[in-house]
């Protein structure tokens, strides 16, 4: 009776530490889920300041990480909650190079997109974690180096307005690919603000071309802080350098 009963035990532990103590969660399996790509997101932090009504002073006078996004999928697992100690070694380049352009502290910017894209990221074995996803996304915005690329072609922010073509052409020169490029639309009297590049991956992380239609825009779920950007318009676009234009 005793060894029964131990058998027992132990049979109950082997499936509470199976269900319950996963070192990494189980992702959601549903088609809500399933995703084909990721969006590399860069913001221009004076654009997302223009769009924004709180106190924004100073922002960065470069590219900065909005997000690395799976598309057609978010929140695949709302279990797994975001840990900010699994940044400590690498903090000051998440400060640098992924900051809330909006608020001091940037822990809720990065758990909200752990929560909404990390999660679905997590299929892949590359970012199956919080410090594989974050390392992960550092690493291949330095690859990209946007921002040096953009002064090398001559695109840079100031008083000088652009052709949408000459900033497409300019970077296809660059990348060999089509990125997907987004504005904050014009208002009366002003011209369209360019404020969001995406770069297009492959689950295997090699560039790939961004040739969805823009009715498919909606696919890879913006944030709320530049929900207002649309693809651009092929015409003047302006690349801002103040807030006040």
């Amino acid at each position: 009776m005793k060894s029964v009963t131990t058998y027992g035990l132990l049979v109950e532990c082997f499936w509470l530490a199976l269900f319950c103590g996963s070192a990494t969660p189980l992702l959601a399996d549903s088609d809500h889920h399933k995703w084909d790509k990721l969006y590399l997101v860069h913001h221009w932090p004076v654009t997302v300041c223009m769009m924004n009504d709180n106190e924004c002073k100073d922002p960065p006078m470069y590219w900065t990480i909005h997000g690395l996004w799976p598309d057609k999928a978010e929140e695949c697992n709302r279990s797994w909650h975001f840990n900010v100690s699994e940044l400590k070694d690498f903090m000051e380049d998440m400060r640098e190079y992924w900051p809330d352009i909006l608020h001091t502290n940037h822990t809720h910017f990065w758990r909200h997109e752990w929560e909404k894209h990390g999660t679905c990221a997590a299929e892949l074995e590359a970012l199956n974690s919080q410090k594989k996803y974050f390392q992960k996304t550092l690493e291949f915005y330095r690859k990209i180096n946007l921002n040096s690329f953009l002064l090398k072609v001559g695109i840079k922010p100031g008083p000088t307005y652009y052709q949408l073509a000459a900033i497409k052409e300019a970077l296809e020169s660059v990348y060999n690919i089509t990125p997907k490029i987004q504005c904050l639309p014009p208002e009366e009297g002003r011209l369209q603000v360019m404020g969001q590049i995406k770069f297009c991956l492959t689950k295997e992380f090699t560039l790939r071309n961004c040739t969805e239609p823009q009715s498919d825009l909606s696919s890879a779920h913006e944030d709320n802080s530049t929900e207002d950007l649309s693809i651009c318009n092929d015409t003047l676009t302006y690349y801002p350098s103040h807030m006040h234009t």
